[in-house]
């Protein structure tokens, strides 16, 4: 079972990566853009971003790991159940989420192996 503690662990060894709220949550950010939020809606869950295709593909793989509620329909974010996750997994995760919010030049530098 994954944790928030684990979220940011692995968040925060992504560049430029500030611990902060979003939507009054705990959250992680990078150049000021949400890109992990840990709900304390009655469902719960991780948001993380991620395109709409990826999140179709999460949805129908019967993983119960992944879920969504009508609010993120048409949205390009999943959420997760970390209970129901491993921490492999998670790190793929929170890394492509990280990756679409991260400004071209830090993406580009991480990629490089720069930063």
């Amino acid at each position: 079972m994954q944790t928030w503690e684990d979220v940011v662990a692995i968040g925060t060894e992504l560049p430029e990566v500030e611990e902060s709220t979003w939507y009054r949550t705990p959250g992680l950010k990078v150049a000021g853009k949400g890109f992990a939020r840990l709900r304390t809606e009655a469902e719960g869950g991780l948001v993380l971003m991620c395109d709409q295709s990826e999140k179709a593909a999460l949805l129908a793989s019967g993983d119960p790991a992944f879920f969504t509620t009508p609010h993120y329909d048409g949205y390009g974010a999943i959420l997760v159940d970390l209970a129901h996750i491993d921490r492999t997994r998670l790190a793929e995760l929170v890394t492509e989420s990280w990756r679409r919010k991260a400004p071209v030049k830090l993406r580009a530098a991480f990629d490089s192996g720069l930063s």
